[in-house]
């Protein structure tokens, strides 16, 4: 199950309507071994599509390397899509490369309410799994 605070899924939410009709993309930093998502991060999808996202390399590598430094991992990691439903992809599947992690996705497809759910992905098989949001 996910616990995450509201101001993060408000966050996800208007990281995912900006960048409308774009595929928005982000991660969520918390503690090693706290699975608790604490610092969100923004991240610029390179892509830049409707349809597929894509963390630039020199940042990624940037954020694992600040993350390594305050004794982080990525708890979430976001994207959302545009035209579909909050759904992981079969290339989101291959491309999911943190078995800790939860994959959260958000769909902007209806612009007055929003879809929100988070998986665990590990060898590309997809688990739905609850959320609760706090605060």
């Amino acid at each position: 199950m996910l616990r995450i605070r509201r101001e993060l899924v408000d966050e996800i939410v208007a990281h995912a309507r900006r960048d409308h009709p774009d595929e928005a993309c982000g991660v969520i930093a918390g503690p090693e071994g706290s699975d608790s998502p604490e610092r969100f991060i923004p991240m610029l999808n390179a892509a830049r599509s409707p349809t597929f996202y894509e963390f630039d390399s020199g940042d990624l590598l940037k954020l694992y390397r600040e993350m390594a430094a305050n004794d982080e991992v990525p708890v979430v990691i976001y994207h959302s899509h545009t035209a579909t439903e909050a759904y992981p992809s079969r290339t989101d599947a291959n491309i999911a490369a943190e078995p800790d992690a939860h994959y959260v996705l958000v769909s902007t497809r209806d612009p007055e309410v929003h879809e929100f759910r988070s998986y665990r992905i590990v060898d590309a098989e997809i688990t739905e799994e609850p959320v609760e949001i706090v605060g």
